[in-house]
């Protein structure tokens, strides 16, 4: 009779730790910047076009799918930015302890929030 050996864990029973969701999140936030500067470029065409491109353009923003796109762009931009810092703290050969990396990974998710917040509470305290 063989010998029945363990299967390894399977991504569906493995819990990846942090620092790999937020490797992974930092490489899909710069493909969802990559595609939102290119909506960005297409909406200064349309107000480089005339009034009434750029009204077409301020309807489709206007649109609540397209404010959920507009925060995801900018939930992706202030993550970015911020794992980016991290990243350049970590070149710089500082907070690179296990502790350290968990504890300023928890730091950019709680600073991209709070940007995130701040910018939208902006928006519409002007609007």
């Amino acid at each position: 009779m063989a010998r029945q050996r363990p299967l390894s864990p399977h991504l569906q029973v493995y819990r990846l730790p942090l620092p790999a969701l937020m490797s992974i999140s930092h490489r899909m936030t710069g493909i969802i910047l990559s595609s939102g500067t290119f909506l960005l470029t297409l909406y200064l065409v349309a107000l480089a076009n005339g009034p009434e491109s750029f009204a077409t353009a301020k309807i489709i923003i206007a649109h609540p799918l397209g404010q959920l796109v507009l925060f995801g762009y900018s939930v992706a931009l202030f993550y970015h930015a911020c794992n980016g810092v991290r990243h350049l703290f970590w070149d710089a050969v500082i907070g690179l302890t296990i502790p350290a990396v968990y504890k300023s990974g928890q730091a950019v998710l709680v600073l991209a929030a709070l940007l995130t917040a701040g910018l939208w509470g902006l928006v519409y305290s002007l609007a």
